[in-house]
C-alpha cells in the first residue's frame, strides 16, 4: 500500500509541473507548429491558452496602474533594434510594434487593414472601415466637411453658445465632475453641428444609444443576446434610424438641404464625376465620426481642466494671451482666426493631447504575409501599434510625464508623435479635436477659476486614461 501511495505521489508531483509547463507554453507550441516550415516569427511569448497575455496586460493597466512598465519590460527583453514582438492579446495572435520605425512601417503600409473596431458597428461604408480607393474618396469628403478651414470657422461659432451656457450652469452647481458634464455638452454640440439637433428628448435618446455603442466597441465581438456587442449593434441600428428619418425629411421637404451642418455638407458633396454620397454613406459616416470623436474630445477637455489646475504658471500665461482677445470681442464669440493666432494655447493643446494618451494603441490586421527586418508578420494576425510608448519615452520627450507646453517650441522627433495615428488613415478630424479644446480653454481662462477636489486622485487606464474621480472640481466665476 505504501509503495502504491508513493507511486501515485510521484506521478502527481511529476504531472503538475508538466501540466504547468504545457499550459505556459501551449500557445507558443501551437503557433510554432502552425507556422512551421521556415517562417521566422518575431521573438515573444504567446501566453496562456485563450487568455494569452491578457492577464499581464490587465495587471499593469488595471491593478498596479503602471501601463508604461508593461511595454518597457518587453522592450528591455526584446530590444529596440527591430521594435516588435509576438504575443496573444484581445483574443488574437498579435504582433506588438513600439519603435518609431516599426510604427511608421505599420501605419503607412497599405497591406495592413483596419483591425478594430468592428466594421459592423462602425458601418461598412464609414471612413473607419473602408480601404483603398474607396477610403481615399471618403476621406476627402470627410476632411472637407470637418477639417477644412471653412467648416472650422462655422463649427467654432456653433459650439460656443452651449459651451458658455454649460459653464454658467456649472458655476450655479459649484461642484461638478468634469468628465460627466463635458460629455453632455460635447454631445449636445455634436448633435448640433452634425444634424442641427437641439437639446431635448431626441438628443437624450441618441446619447444613450451612443453610450451603448461605445460599450460594445470595448467588448469582445460576440453577437449573442445579452452581450455588450449585441446590445451595441441594436443601439447602432436605432441611432441610424433616427438620422435616416432626419435625412428623409430633408430630402422630402427641402429638395436640397439648407441646414448648415455636417449632414448637409455630406448630402451636397460630390466626387470628381459629380456623384453625390449614397444615403448609407452619409449615415455611416455621421455615426462613425460621432463614435470616433465624442468620447475622445470629452477626455481631452477633461484632462485640460486637470492639467491647468495642476500647473498655475501655464494658466497664468494662457490668461495673458486670452484676456486681450476677450476685451476686443466685448462679449462676442471667439473666431477660428483668433484661436489660430493663439500660439501658446496651441502648444498647451498639443501637450494636453500628448499626455492624455487617449488611445494607447492602434489596431491593424495583416491582409497578407508581410516581411519586416527578417521576421514574418503572418496573414490574419492582429498588429498593435503601441503609440503610448512613443509619447512617454524619455528618449523622445524630455521628462515626458511633466506637463510642459514649452517643449512644443521645437517640433518632436520624426515618428515620435502619433496621437492621431499616421499614414493614409491619420485621423480626419484632428483639427476639429484641437479646435474644441482650444475654444474651451478660451472661455475657461478668461471667466472662471476652479480647483481640484481630489488633487491626488489615482489615474485609471481602462478603458481610457483619466483621473479616477472624473476630475471633480469646485468652480466659480472670476
Amino acid at each position: 500500500m505504501e509503495v502504491l501511495f508513493s507511486l501515485w505521489t510521484a506521478v502527481i508531483i511529476g504531472i503538475i509541473p508538466l501540466a504547468g509547463w504545457l499550459l505556459w507554453w501551449w500557445n507558443d507550441i501551437w503557433y510554432a507548429v502552425a507556422y512551421a516550415g521556415g517562417t521566422k516569427l518575431p521573438p515573444g511569448h504567446m501566453g496562456l491558452p485563450f487568455f494569452g497575455e491578457m492577464l499581464s496586460f490587465l495587471w499593469y493597466f488595471k491593478i498596479v496602474r503602471q501601463p508604461d512598465e508593461y511595454i518597457n519590460i518587453k522592450r528591455r527583453k526584446y530590444g529596440d533594434g527591430v521594435g516588435l514582438y509576438k504575443t496573444h492579446l484581445f483574443g488574437s495572435p498579435s504582433i506588438v510594434v513600439y519603435s518609431p520605425m516599426a510604427n511608421k512601417f505599420v501605419l503607412q503600409e497599405p497591406t495592413f487593414s483596419p483591425g478594430w473596431p468592428s466594421s459592423k458597428l462602425m458601418g461598412t461604408t464609414s471612413l473607419l472601415a473602408m480601404e483603398g480607393d474607396a477610403h481615399n474618396r471618403m476621406r476627402s469628403f470627410v476632411v472637407r466637411a470637418v477639417n477644412h478651414p471653412d467648416a472650422l470657422h462655422r463649427i467654432t461659432l456653433t459650439i460656443q453658445p452651449r459651451l458658455r451656457a454649460a459653464l454658467e450652469s456649472w458655476v450655479q452647481s459649484g461642484r461638478i465632475v468634469v468628465f460627466n458634464e463635458v460629455k453632455k455638452v460635447t454631445f449636445e454640440n455634436t448633435g448640433k453641428y452634425f444634424a442641427s439637433f437641439e437639446p431635448g428628448p431626441l438628443l437624450d435618446t441618441l446619447i444613450e444609444l451612443f453610450y451603448g455603442m461605445l460599450d460594445g466597441i470595448r467588448a469582445y465581438p460576440i453577437n449573442l443576446p445579452g452581450t455588450a456587442y449585441h446590445h451595441a449593434l441594436q443601439c447602432r441600428w436605432k441611432a441610424i434610424e433616427i438620422f435616416r428619418e432626419e435625412l428623409e425629411k430633408r430630402k422630402k421637404f427641402n429638395g436640397t438641404n439648407d441646414k448648415d451642418d455636417l449632414m448637409g455638407e455630406l448630402m451636397q458633396l460630390k466626387d470628381e464625376e459629380g456623384k453625390p454620397l449614397r444615403d448609407i454613406e452619409v449615415l455611416d459616416n455621421i455615426a462613425g465620426l460621432i463614435i470616433a470623436g465624442f468620447e475622445s474630445i470629452s477626455l481631452a477637455i477633461t484632462w485640460g481642466f486637470y492639467y491647468l489646475a495642476k500647473y498655475p504658471e501655464v494658466l497664468k500665461k494662457l490668461r495673458e494671451e486670452h484676456l486681450p482677445i476677450s476685451k476686443k470681442l466685448n462679449g462676442d464669440f471667439i473666431t477660428y482666426d483668433d484661436v489660430s493666432s493663439c500660439k501658446y494655447t496651441n502648444k498647451v493643446v498639443e501637450e494636453i493631447i500628448r499626455l492624455a494618451n487617449i488611445s494607447a494603441c492602434i489596431f491593424r490586421i495583416a491582409s497578407k504575409d508581410i516581411d519586416y527586418k527578417g521576421y514574418k508578420i503572418p496573414k490574419g494576425w492582429k498588429v498593435i501599434s503601441w503609440i503610448r510608448y512613443l509619447h512617454t519615452n524619455p528618449e523622445n520627450f524630455d521628462d515626458p510625464m511633466c506637463f510642459n507646453p514649452d517643449r512644443w517650441n521645437e517640433p518632436p522627433k520624426m515618428g515620435t508623435y502619433l496621437v492621431f495615428g499616421g499614414g493614409p488613415r491619420i485621423c480626419a478630424g484632428s483639427k476639429l479635436a484641437r479646435l474644441q479644446v482650444a475654444v474651451l480653454i478660451h472661455h475657461l481662462v478668461v471667466g472662471y477659476r476652479w480647483e481640484l477636489v481630489n488633487p491626488e486622485a489615482e489615474i485609471t487606464y481602462l478603458s481610457h486614461p483619466k483621473p479616477a474621480d472624473g476630475v471633480e472640481i469646485n468652480i466659480s466665476k472670476i
